[in-house]
């Protein structure tokens, strides 16, 4: 079964983990279902990477797996947070390990796809790599660690500003997008939210208009590929599903955040609240999709039994 655990996986670890946070709300035992379930897949995913190391290198030569990678260290940082209240010096070693691998792949990705540019190797996934570490702007004040994830953020959302207008070029104008690459479409929800996210947790003291901006940008790429999903529920299962994931769940998490910001501030906007529950919906139901979809993939097949039920 762990041959059979494609690294884009790590994605809806990621989104799993995610989710554990976007529905603390509701009652600790939720998010320590969703955290138990994105842990069990961190470890097959640790698996595969120590037993077959083979594949993780053939990987890095397809541009859209090598660029969902870092999804796997932005769910290890968010992971190390479910431990911190337990093991604190082991969660804050966990969150560092989980940074570094992401500024390692950060620096892999640019030397391997950058400095070799080729435009059709571009796809929304490259959000992931660089706009991706802002992860750890969310998860920072955790550590007590906000000018590491100011700085951070200020990194991601600069990246994000430069990446915006070369990918959609790239996807709007150029087109040929593989079919299997197809899903990560959707990832352009994800940079702006997390953006957001990131900014709302790391500055004590926040500019509303940088609020406002964030927000607007975030809700535009949310809707727009909202309107792509019925589309891409019609694709056939690839890997690549975990992208209708994570997008989803930081925007839940970064509206969230948005409107308790402003309820905060005496600024409510009511149709925001009414925008949260949904996208909590929506999230959850698109994560737990996803994950039965995975689930049926990865799971023995019946022509794999066969021959053995046969020899019986």
């Amino acid at each position: 079964m762990i041959k059979k655990v494609p690294i884009p996986m790590a994605g809806l670890m990621l989104a799993l983990a995610a989710t554990g946070n976007l529905v603390l709300s509701y009652g600790s035992i939720y998010r320590n279902v969703f955290g138990a379930i994105s842990a069990i897949i961190l470890v097959f995913l640790i698996t595969k990477i120590f037993t077959q190391p083979k594949s993780l290198a053939e990987g890095f030569e397809n541009p859209v797996v090598a660029s969902v990678t870092p999804t796997f260290s932005m769910g290890v940082m968010i992971l190390s947070t479910y431990i911190r209240p337990y093991l604190p010096s082991a969660a804050f070693a966990v969150w560092i390990v989980g940074l570094l691998i992401h500024c390692f792949l950060i620096l892999y990705f640019t030397k391997k796809y950058l400095l070799n540019f080729n435009i059709k190797k571009v796809f929304p996934s490259y959000f992931v790599v660089y706009v991706g570490i802002v992860v750890g702007s969310v998860t920072s004040p955790v550590y007590g660690l906000t000018n590491l994830g100011q700085l951070i953020f200020w990194f991601g959302f600069i990246s994000y500003l430069v990446l915006l207008p070369l990918v959609a070029y790239r996807v709007f104008v150029i087109k040929e997008i593989p079919e299997a690459a197809l899903p990560t479409m959707i990832i352009f929800a994800a940079p702006a939210s997390l953006c957001l996210a990131g900014y709302l947790n790391a500055f004590q003291e926040k500019n509303m208009m940088m609020v406002i901006f964030l927000a607007s940008l975030a809700l535009l790429m949310l809707f727009s590929t909202l309107l792509y999903m019925p589309k891409m529920l019609k694709l056939k299962f690839y890997p690549s599903y975990s992208a209708f994931t994570f997008p989803f769940v930081i925007s839940g998490i970064a509206m969230k955040g948005t409107n308790a910001f402003f309820l905060n501030t005496g600024r409510e906007i009511e149709i925001l609240g009414y925008l949260v529950k949904f996208l909590e919906f929506w999230s959850i139901a698109m994560v737990l999709y996803v994950l039965v979809r995975y689930m049926i993939f990865i799971a023995p097949s019946q022509e794999a039994a066969s021959p053995a039920t046969s020899k019986n």
